[in-house]
């Protein structure tokens, strides 16, 4: 395999400057182009995003919010801001009589520090909030012991049934009864199911909690309506802008206007200082590319061929928790094929096709060491690839279920990077 050019489009200078720097990222897209990349929580930025996103922006500093900074020289700053916030409210205030009444805040660094800024806007140290068990698929900061929203905050995890791995409602609200949370979370990382926000709106109005719904996994199919919006049913929700949704590393909070003040001041100063601006600019051209039918056309794709993915692996005999799935996201218990999540993962990655070892609910192996695997289909979906490559990725994939040996990942690697030549990469050189 021949290495790409270190001087790839817009990469002249750095080639100069540091040539190190140029042939890992050189060497990193070689890596993103010729391999099937699962990792759920993955995507491609189109070209334009990448090219916003390493814009003279990065250069401002921008403290505050549009009209009202810290600092002078914020003209263009403000219409990149407010250009990014009025895209989003468009594409996610659908849902809404008026979107208008939709607030924005574009300015978290990512998904994690967006749900920081609720705790920090809704709950005080000690108070109790609920959220998905992480072991259940949950995110660590819904209430994770290891997470500051664990240590600082008393958490209630509610978990999964353990006859079919589908959210216990009844158990959350039974908790939420005994417990009084101030602050419930309704979102997940490692979930293939379909989020009932409105069932949980009437456990948090039951109790009197605020309800925030984590969309960071699915905003991209919530944009396209290819998943329940909880726009206007919960309180506030959060969500990165690089997973499904195909933008820069950056995160965003959607809330009802009775909450802007406090969200906005969570964000800045509460954790944050300057906003990142070049980020920004990333965001608003997702949030126009994620308006157009072709977006809508990927979302569909995502779906369609994580469905086929899943049955096909079914017929091979893989077990899929919750037996398939309603989005981007597959879980599959390794145990009957007789090994363990990271070995096959490990196996895979030699093969040419990237996912995660993860826990399955109720896993009796250790966190490290798990049952499972994780794995979506936004990448393979961005390139194009559709119901035939996946029938073909299921059939490599109980390959090296069978036998994990090197020359047999070392030859379906070499499929892979055919295969994977026929579908270029968005936003890629190579």
């Amino acid at each position: 395999m021949s290495e790409p050019s270190q001087s790839a489009p817009g990469r002249a200078a750095l080639s100069v400057a540091d040539p190190e720097i140029a042939s890992l990222i050189a060497r990193e897209e070689r890596r993103e182009a010729d391999k099937l990349r699962l990792i759920a929580s993955e995507n491609y930025a189109s070209r334009a995003v990448l090219e916003a996103s390493a814009s003279c922006l990065t250069n401002k500093y921008s403290e505050g919010y549009p009209h009202k900074r810290y600092y002078e020289g914020q003209q263009i700053i403000d219409e990149v801001e407010e250009l990014a916030k009025s895209r989003l409210r468009a594409l996610f205030g659908k849902p809404l009589a008026d979107p208008a009444q939709l607030h924005v805040n574009v300015q978290p660094y990512s998904g994690s520090p967006a749900n920081l800024a609720v705790y920090l806007a809704f709950v005080k140290p000690g108070e109790t909030v609920m959220g998905l068990g992480l072991a259940a698929g949950g995110h660590l900061t819904h209430g994770h012991t290891v997470s500051i929203t664990g240590k600082f905050f008393h958490s209630v995890p509610y978990g999964v049934r353990k006859e079919d791995h589908r959210i216990d409602l009844e158990e959350a609200r039974r908790l939420a009864r005994e417990h009084r949370p101030k602050l419930i979370w309704c979102g997940t990382t490692a979930y293939p199911r379909t989020l009932d926000f409105a069932a949980f709106r009437s456990i948090a109005d039951e109790v009197g909690a605020i309800l925030a719904a984590d969309i960071a996994h699915i905003s991209g199919l919530v944009a396209a309506g290819l998943h329940p919006s909880p726009v206007g049913v919960a309180d506030v929700v959060t969500s990165t802008t690089h997973k499904t949704l195909r933008g820069p590393r950056g995160g965003m909070i959607f809330c009802k206007p009775e909450h802007a003040s406090a969200i906005d001041r969570a964000v800045f100063p509460g954790l944050q200082g300057g906003p990142h601006n070049h980020t920004t600019a990333g965001i608003a051209v997702a949030a126009r590319e994620a308006s157009t039918p072709e977006f809508v056309a990927y979302a569909r794709r995502i779906v369609d061929n994580a469905q086929t993915l899943a049955e096909a692996l079914k017929e091979r005999g893989f077990s899929l928790v919750t037996g398939g799935t309603d989005n981007h996201l597959l879980l599959v218990d390794m145990t009957p094929k007789n090994i363990g999540g990271k070995p096959y993962a490990q196996a895979l990655d030699r093969a040419g096709i990237v996912c995660n070892y993860n826990a399955i609910p109720f896993d009796p192996r250790k966190p490290m060491d798990p049952s499972g695997i994780r794995m979506g289909t936004p990448c393979v979906s961005s390139r194009g690839m559709g119901k035939d490559e996946m029938k073909r990725l299921a059939g490599f994939m109980d390959e090296v279920a069978k036998s994990q040996a090197p020359e047999v990942c070392d030859r379906i690697a070499a499929e892979v990077r055919e295969m994977c030549g026929h579908f270029p990469a968005p936003g890629l050189s190579v």
